[in-house]
């Protein structure tokens, strides 16, 4: 049976088949794209890391001085040994009053005013075929305290420690931090010291409320990601950098920015009423401030090779279907119609060529390894269409069929914000133009021939005999 309305039907089949290949390259590509993760993060670790800087937060200890009852033996002053009771034998009891001195909670206080300078140097490094962008920042923190604020979280007798006041700043990891940090307090440096409650450095200030403004500095490695908790009453932040694809992200996006082909700079400005931190608190609230308050910058890769390969793969069904049906309107209706067979030969050139694409942008980058498959695969395709297909001078239409798809193709992998428009206008006018092509098509076709198979082949028997 060789009607039009039989052989579309064949085609569609083959087409569906070939969603099998697609998936197995997706799933290569989706492997790839898992291990050249699992070295960036590698690469990045061994750095520093992505960093998120929090606090700083002064930490001021608390005391009470309490008046408690306390039971004590009797002691019996002409011998020194304790003295019992008549009946029970047990030790006799005196009770009496005692002032003691104790620890409570100490108050956390945030800065009232938090400016923040950040400055980083990005530089590319390599493990393999791989090359993961890291960064050397520089820190520069001016902060105030609101001192008078500490007390009006005190109940009863308490008195705070000023003397014993210490100031803590949270990084993600202590090894990320490279050359001097250098506090100040009015110009007088101050020793920083490993924070022992975790990731951070610290310093003892002694009474600080003299103090006008501190003024912290620190260097330190990190790769992917730079973030910055908002806990000042008031926080601005700038950070500068030499990477020309950043990607804001987290609590807040900047107020404005400026990117160019030599770095960017972005800016924030964030007031109190926008982050729900307390000013001062009982309790450390800094894993609260770093879960909600914080942003920053990606160090981002844009468009890499493995997102355009896995997309590729996913319009993939859309091009076969396109070149299976140009095939089917070329060859018309010869003696020898196009056999299923060399159809899924076709499909399969084109699901590999997203392997080749992938293989060697690894090697050489996206648009050479890109303009290499494309070659590769139309260069197939035409000497197969000539050869294989018998198609003559038709084999040209295939040709330039195959070129408008694969640079269709290439915009839609090349442009994320124009690759749903490319995709559905060429399904579209690809629909529109088989509607045309085929509007004198008798679907049903003639009554296949006696001893013919499908697809224009013989059936083995008599005729074969005579």
């Amino acid at each position: 049976m060789r009607s039009p309305g039989f052989r579309f039907l064949i085609v569609g089949l083959l087409t569906l088949l070939m969603f099998i290949p697609l998936m197995m390259v997706s799933d290569i590509v989706n492997s790839r794209l898992s291990y050249s993760q699992s070295t960036i993060s590698s690469v990045g670790a061994e750095w520093g890391g992505p960093q998120l800087l929090s606090g700083p937060v002064l930490v001021i200890p608390v005391r009470e001085e309490v008046q408690v009852t306390v039971q004590r033996d009797v002691v019996d002053p002409a011998t020194g040994r304790v003295m019992l009771h008549e009946e029970s034998g047990q030790p006799l009891k005196q009770s009496f009053e005692e002032v003691r001195v104790e620890k409570r909670r100490a108050v956390y206080m945030y800065p009232d005013q938090f400016d923040v300078a950040l400055e980083t140097a990005t530089q590319l490094r390599h493990r393999g075929i791989f090359q993961v962008p890291v960064y050397q920042a520089e820190a520069d923190l001016t902060l105030t305290f609101p001192f008078a604020a500490a007390s009006e979280v005190l109940t009863g007798a308490e008195e705070l420690l000023w003397d014993e006041a210490q100031l803590w700043v949270t990084v993600t990891a202590n090894r990320a931090l490279r050359g001097d940090a250098v506090l100040q307090a009015d110009g007088r440096a101050i020793a920083l010291e490993p924070n022992p409650e975790g990731a951070g450095i610290q310093a003892t200030l002694g009474d600080p409320r003299g103090v006008g403004s501190f003024h912290l500095t620190l260097g330190l490695n990190g790769a992917e990601r730079l973030e910055i908790a908002a806990v000042g009453r008031t926080t601005r932040v700038t950070i500068k950098s030499d990477w020309p694809d950043p990607s804001f992200h987290g609590a807040f996006l900047p107020d404005g920015s400026e990117i160019s082909e030599q770095g960017f700079a972005a800016t924030w400005t964030i007031p109190h009423l926008a982050r729900n931190l307390p000013q001062v608190a009982r309790e450390d609230h800094d894993s609260r401030a770093r879960r909600d308050t914080g942003f920053g910058v990606s160090f981002y890769q844009p468009n890499d090779f493995y997102q355009k390969a896995w997309r590729a793969s996913r319009y993939g069904i859309l091009f076969i279907a396109l070149t299976f049906l140009t095939v089917l309107l070329i060859e018309g209706q010869r003696a020898k119609p196009v056999h299923p067979v060399q159809y899924i030969l076709i499909g399969l050139a084109q699901a590999t060529f997203t392997l080749l694409m992938l293989a060697y942008a690894e090697q050489i980058g996206f648009s050479a390894a890109y303009l290499l498959a494309t070659g590769a695969t139309i260069a197939l395709l035409l000497m197969f269409g000539a050869l294989g297909l018998k198609l003559g001078k038709r084999t040209w239409v295939l040709g330039a069929m195959l070129v408008v798809l694969y640079a269709v193709l290439y915009l839609i992998l090349y442009s994320t914000d124009y690759a749903l428009i490319a995709g559905s206008t060429l399904a579209f006018l690809a629909l529109a133009a088989t509607m045309f092509a085929t509007r004198n098509e008798e679907w049903y076709g003639p009554p296949r021939a006696a001893g013919q198979g499908w697809f224009g082949r013989r059936k083995a028997g008599e005729n074969d005999q005579q």
